[in-house]
């Protein structure tokens, strides 16, 4: 037994098994039943040929386009899949420490790279990204479909104790927290949105553990005692039995009141819609009190066929499902947001299993995705234009453009919108007024948004990229990701011109992206004078209850300080620090 003391940020006592989240490599530590050992390890296995297969396709490919020597540079993954040090060492793993193959994966790559940094060549040096890009690709292909934390913790049991390296409010908002009963981590300290999120949630928390994730094993005991904030491994019956006794008097969690619309606690009216990729993600948005759709990723249409064959009756029927589902709130679906390299990957991945290119990984690229691929294609981009608004009478459709630069691609979309609403006319099909938004995440198209403002009936600021294009940042490069800032001050300033502009025009806006899903940064969202937001489901819950605690008219103080600010670092504190004075008062 030992103990370990960080941070109480959230009251209560619970005892579980340890399950360890490592949040920048979205994996988890759990320990499986000696029965799902050698299904672990069939899974290893058919992981390494799915990505066999698919590394001889990625060089056929690169071979027909770029010459065999360039293709040559996937001969070395290919000869390490059938390295005993990569995938039988990973099953060594699962069977003595019992853990799952995610998790073995990783430890073969942190014994590769230490052993990698002890090499003097330069050339061997360099074979750590061939080993890394090969552990990645053996993951994805053992998570098929798994995107979420939440779709990690499924595999679960038992509700446990999770132990992180950290938990940003985005990814808590996305755990099922019907398999979380207490949580530790590493970093963190008195700060409001973490105590907010564990308080939400009522769930007990102690941060500031340091290295907890490092020193507790999956499927340990622990207890986490949110009042005196310490972590407990291995504890006795007798303190098992204390926490079980006062997990057993807490209060039942407060109704959170789902379906009420969010307001401030000065009754200032903020709509809350949901982010979501699947029509089957339409019940957890109405179960989250959701107003609405602010987001659907039609692009998830691809997901269950191979390459870019979706036809329009089958484009139709996914439409006007899900505005009927959601009927009489609104839906706004996004065009495909694609890039060709990504149709092309679904054709060979499809094929043989493999997944759907996450959108971090994708969004990197800058060259021709979105409306700018769908107007290079205009037989792709008419077809899905025929399905949504053939849909649109079933319901309150909004249709979306992403990734617009300039006035001149907006005017060339609602000329095509327009040509295929007056073909569908002809037919005798009933096609209601549509509105057209332009997704702003690009700097050019903030920067002209009172130009843009002229040829839509909506904006949709895109956080995420908006941020990575602005800043330079590359999301997946770990170098320079600490780089990317939400608050920094030219993001700021950039949301604010965007509002400043729809405001002129009367144009409706929102605000969709992580940035909506951080409770702290929802705040200073309001205080900038944004009223309308899109975020995953399960972070709408923790929205409504934050936003009912902080008064508008303090927020747009908060935001004309937090302007005259000069860094990403100041903002935080100062939004830190506003909130906290805010949680003392109350209390």
């Amino acid at each position: 037994m030992f103990r370990l003391t960080g941070i109480a940020v959230s009251p209560g006592v619970v005892s579980g098994r340890a399950v360890i989240l490592n949040q920048r490599a979205q994996v988890l530590r759990y320990q499986i039943g000696r029965g799902r050992i050698e299904r672990e390890v069939a899974r290893l296995d058919e992981s390494r040929e799915r990505s066999r297969q698919q590394l001889h396709d990625i060089r056929e490919r690169v071979a027909s386009r770029h010459g065999a020597d360039l293709a040559s540079l996937f001969d070395a993954q290919l000869l390490m899949l059938d390295d005993p040090m990569v995938v039988p060492r990973a099953a060594e793993i699962v069977r003595a420490q019992r853990v799952n193959p995610e998790w073995a994966l990783q430890q073969v790559l942190l014994d590769f790279n230490a052993l990698f940094d002890e090499v003097a060549d330069a050339y061997l040096r360099e074979r750590k990204g061939d080993v890394s890009d090969l552990i990645g690709r053996l993951t994805m292909n053992l998570q098929r479909g798994v995107t979420t934390p939440r779709e990690l913790l499924s595999a679960l049991d038992e509700p446990s104790v999770l132990v992180a390296d950290e938990l940003t409010p985005s990814m808590a908002a996305q755990l099922d927290w019907t398999k979380v009963r207490g949580i530790a981590t590493d970093a963190g300290s008195r700060t409001y949105h973490t105590a907010i999120l564990a308080r939400s949630f009522d769930v007990p928390a102690v941060v500031g553990l340091h290295d907890a994730s490092a020193r507790i094993e999956a499927g340990q005991i622990v207890i986490v005692d949110g009042d005196a904030g310490t972590l407990i491994a291995d504890p006795d019956a007798e303190q098992i039995a204390r926490a079980a006794h006062h997990g057993d008097d807490r209060p039942a969690a407060a109704d959170p009141a789902r379906q009420a619309p969010a307001r401030t606690a000065d009754e200032v009216a903020i709509r809350l819609e949901a982010n979501i990729e699947f029509p089957d993600d339409l019940a957890a948005a109405r179960y989250a009190g959701a107003e609405g759709i602010g987001l659907y990723r039609s692009e998830f249409l691809f997901a269950d066929v191979p390459g870019d064959d979706v036809g329009e009756e089958r484009q139709y029927e996914a439409y006007r499902k899900l505005l009927e589902g959601m009927a009489p709130a609104p839906v706004t679906v996004r065009t495909f947001d694609v890039d060709e390299h990504q149709l092309a990957q679904r054709a060979v991945d499809r094929s043989r299993g493999g997944g759907w290119i996450p959108d971090d990984q994708r969004a990197s690229r800058q060259g021709l995705r979105g409306l700018r691929l769908s107007l290079m294609r205009p037989e792709m981009f008419r077809t899905q234009l025929r399905a949504l608004l053939r849909a649109a009478s079933h319901g309150r459709l909004r249709i979306l453009v992403p990734f617009v630069s300039g006035v001149e691609q907006v005017r060339e979309a609602r000329r095509i919108a327009n040509a295929v609403a007056a073909e569908l006319a002809e037919r005798g099909t009933h096609v209601p007024q549509v509105p057209l938004g332009a997704m702003i995440e690009i700097p050019s198209a903030a920067y002209t948004a009172d130009l843009l403002a002229h040829e839509v009936d909506f904006f949709t600021i895109g956080t995420n990229d908006l941020i990575q294009y602005c800043l330079a940042v590359d999301r997946a490069d770990e170098r320079v990701s600490r780089l990317y800032q939400p608050l920094h001050p030219a993001i700021l300033r950039l949301v604010l011109m965007v509002r400043r502009a729809a405001v002129r025009r009367r144009l409706p806006l929102a605000l969709c992206g992580e940035m909506a899903s951080d409770p702290a940064v929802l705040t200073l969202l309001v205080g900038l004078g944004l009223r309308s937001f899109s975020m995953t489901p399960g972070a709408i819950t923790v929205a409504k209850q934050v936003l009912a605690e902080v008064r508008a008219a303090d927020m747009r103080a908060l935001a004309r300080r937090v302007l005259r600010l000069t860094t990403a670092d100041e903002v935080e504190r100062e939004l830190l620090a506003a909130l906290g004075r805010l949680s003392l008062t109350r209390e």
